[in-house]
């Protein structure tokens, strides 16, 4: 089988450590699939990146064709037919999120182009590093400057979605494989909307089944929304085991497609035709995806007037964000 091309940048940090050897061992893409990786770094970082390709051929895993590691955007992301873009500048002392959000524009501006001019036409795109979804935004609109189109890139919610589902599974003595049809909307903040109006427990409606609708609001929200944090307290590192995990599903459901019945959490860009949500941000919505590397967003949900606010208010959030790097935005 003819391998495929997969670029990861920021390889060298935590999340592209946990991620790498999954995808080479078929998590993404499947048992049977050969993969190229090519791993994107900065300059500093490339003695470490090269050690972290000489573990990945540690592993031996026999889907692994070749590594290739550079710091060079267009040669990282050459007929890449799947990309995850990991790499951002972390947020430090004293900086807002505006500010982190104009620290990492240049680096979005520069992949975004960089994959449109390089990458395969069918390439398939996800933005974890953050702010993923405003990352996301700008990245699509210097990918546009050159031809490709916003479906091509998506941003990370499904680590949110993966959140929330485990946290009703604890809470209704239940097993993880029971949750499903969980919705994140908006943005990856804490502005996020955890929204279990539809999700389901053993197939019941999964607030009847919790039957404690103060916990679902006063306890499982926030601990949803604020969970990356409560991570870092813990171990003193952010999340990066369950952010590649997450990762792979996020891939994994557009390459291969969600199971008839089902839908994922996936931020995308707004055309300004479902559920009020502006026009030009990149917005999670639970979404189906065939297998072709497309998605569908799921129409015709019904939302409660509480749910609504707090979907305008992300939708708001992410508005702002788009109007701070507008410059980058062209």
């Amino acid at each position: 089988m003819r391998p495929i091309t997969v670029s990861i940048t920021g390889a060298a940090g935590n999340i592209g450590y946990a991620l790498l050897p999954r995808i080479a061992s078929g998590a993404v893409f499947g048992p049977d699939q050969p993969v190229t990786l090519k791993l994107l770094e900065i300059e500093p970082a490339m003695k470490a990146l090269e050690g972290t390709a000489m573990e990945l051929y540690d592993c031996a895993p026999p889907l692994l064709h070749d590594v290739v590691c550079t710091s060079d955007p267009e040669e990282a992301f050459g007929d890449a037919e799947a990309v995850f873009l990991v790499g951002a500048m972390p947020r430090g002392p004293g900086m807002e999120r505006s500010d982190l959000l104009r620290a990492n524009g240049p680096i979005f501006t520069g992949q975004g182009a960089a994959i449109a001019k390089a990458a395969s036409q069918d390439v398939r795109v996800v933005v974890v590093g953050n702010p993923a979804n405003t990352n996301c935004l700008i990245a699509i609109h210097a990918a546009k400057k050159h031809g490709m189109g916003p479906e091509h890139f998506t941003a990370m919610t499904r680590l949110d979605m993966n959140r929330a589902t485990a946290q009703l599974a604890i809470k209704a003595k239940t097993q993880i494989r029971d949750v499903s049809h969980m919705i994140i909307w908006g943005n990856h903040s804490p502005t996020m909307v955890p929204d279990v109006t539809h999700a389901r427990i053993n197939g019941m409606p999964a607030a009847g089944v919790i039957g404690d609708d103060a916990w679902l609001k006063d306890a499982f929200s926030p601990t949803v929304r604020t969970r990356g944090k409560a991570i870092i307290d813990a171990r003193g590192k952010s999340s990066a085991k369950s952010a590649a995990h997450a990762a792979i599903e996020h891939m994994r459901q557009l390459k291969v497609g969600t199971a008839p019945g089902t839908w994922t959490s996936i931020a995308v860009y707004s055309t300004g035709a479902h559920y009020d949500v502006p026009e030009g941000i990149v917005y999670s919505v639970p979404v189906t995806c065939p297998g072709d590397g497309s998605y569908r967003v799921v129409e015709g949900l019904s939302c409660s007037d509480e749910v609504k606010a707090l979907m305008k208010a992300s939708a708001d959030e992410l508005v702002s964000e788009r109007e701070a790097v507008q410059d980058l935005l062209g």
